[in-house]
């Protein structure tokens, strides 16, 4: 009877110090860009005092809203074990559409622009859901291919025109600078959005089956999770946030045309990951990803100040994203240790 008592306790504690050992390493990897921020802040206002000055940090933030809403979306898709490749495309669909129907109709509210904007991205984030649901065709390849589809759109639809800030209503320009009690409004928005997405996903059964459907898509699917479902609906939240970091690009910077955007997927996919969201899916946070994307945005920044060629940042953020991944194969092989150790004790 003893022996039998304690093989289940032995296995439990097993698998109990696994998950915690996994929790702890990410847990350390969100604390070290915590400390690597700090670090990176301290040695660049040394060398340049005007980068901890009021505008600087304002800049920052401001930078680091609209890319942290990106990588909120982008977050979500990669905890299902797929990615977005796409978001820059709509990101500039959506800033173009937005511009441009300020730009015909002055008097709107900027709540209308917000709506539009999330609703462009949508269906951006439908098209794509789609068609890794019912094609069956993996992520990566199709949202490939739609970032060059709306692109070409965004270019069709520009015909070499630009909409200048001028031609936006003041209204509009100001949701891009204003404040509340010192705090710009689009990082009050993307607050938000980490807020929103870190409770769903942490406390209701949606975000959940979320983790569950990017640890085993195949166990999932046998325990009643609806795969196609809740991939679909990861995708329609990028898109949705793509669309709306569209109209905090817009606002920001008033000038719009149909390049805007381009380069973005990469910085984002490079937040998400560095701020601990598996490749694999299936473990990571929002919280990470807004960390990540607040570590890119000084980091470019400081090179700026530093004066250093920009080359050197985009060096950086490929290493990061390697010692990420490393971080990431590391922990999957400790916890399929951990597995074997429980099995044996079966």
């Amino acid at each position: 009877m003893t022996a039998t008592k304690e093989a289940p306790v032995a296995r439990e504690t097993t698998v109990r110090s696994g998950r915690s050992w996994t929790a702890n390493v990410f847990k350390a990897r969100e604390s070290g860009i915590v400390l690597a921020l700090i670090v990176l802040v301290a040695f660049t206002a040394t060398q340049n005092s005007r980068f901890l000055s009021g505008q600087s940090i304002r800049d920052i933030l401001l930078g680091t809203a609209i890319l942290a809403v990106l990588a909120v979306g982008q977050a979500i898709v990669m905890i299902t074990r797929n990615i977005d490749l796409s978001v820059g495309s709509v990101l500039g669909l959506s800033a173009f559409a937005v511009g441009t129907l300020m730009k015909d109709n002055p008097g709107l509210p900027v709540i209308v622009a917000v709506l539009v904007g999330l609703g462009a991205g949508a269906v951006c984030g439908l098209v794509n859901g789609a068609l890794v649901r019912f094609g069956q065709v993996p992520a990566l390849v199709v949202t490939l291919g739609t970032l060059y589809a709306y692109r070409g759109v965004s270019y069709f639809w520009a015909g070499g025109q630009q909409i200048n800030a001028d031609k936006l209503p003041a209204s509009f320009l100001e949701f891009g600078t204003a404040s509340l009690l010192g705090v710009p409004w689009l990082v009050l928005i993307a607050l938000l959005v980490l807020v929103l997405a870190g409770i769903v996903l942490r406390s209701y059964p949606a975000g959940r089956e979320l983790y569950a459907m990017g640890s085993s898509p195949q166990a999932a699917q046998l325990a009643g999770i609806r795969v196609g479902r809740n991939t679909s609906a990861a995708f329609l939240v990028s898109g949705a946030l793509a669309g709306l970091a569209g109209v905090l690009f817009a606002a920001r910077f008033g000038t719009v045309d149909a390049a805007a955007g381009t380069g973005y997927e990469l910085n984002v996919v490079a937040a998400a990951v560095v701020g601990g969201v598996a490749v694999f899916g299936g473990s990571g946070s929002v919280w990470g990803a807004g960390l990540g994307a607040l570590l890119l945005t000084v980091i470019g920044s400081a090179l700026a100040v530093l004066d250093i060629n920009q080359f050197w940042q985009q060096a950086i953020v490929g290493a990061l994203i390697l010692l990420a991944i490393g971080a990431d194969r590391l922990v999957a092989v400790r916890v399929a240790k951990a597995l074997k150790k429980r099995d044996a004790h079966v």
